[in-house]
């Protein structure tokens, strides 16, 4: 298990390991997050990267049932 330390101004460097399988570069953006006590850093990633993460998901459960009214 990786683990950082907090330095005195506060700042945390991210191991190399997590670094490496996370494709992180030096100058990348990450949004903080905390929940139940724990601290996420979710990288941010350009839209472009983005596209077509999503393909061939089902979205038939994560959508709401309609009651249809006539």
């Amino acid at each position: 298990m990786a683990q950082a330390v907090i330095s005195t101004k506060y700042q945390v460097v991210i191991p190399r390991e997590i670094r490496q399988v996370l494709g992180l570069s030096p100058g990348q953006s990450v949004q903080v997050l905390t929940k139940g006590g724990v601290i996420h850093l979710v990288p941010i990633r350009p839209a472009r990267q983005l596209r077509g993460f999503v393909e061939g998901i089902s979205s038939a459960r994560l959508r709401e049932k309609r009651e249809d009214r006539a």
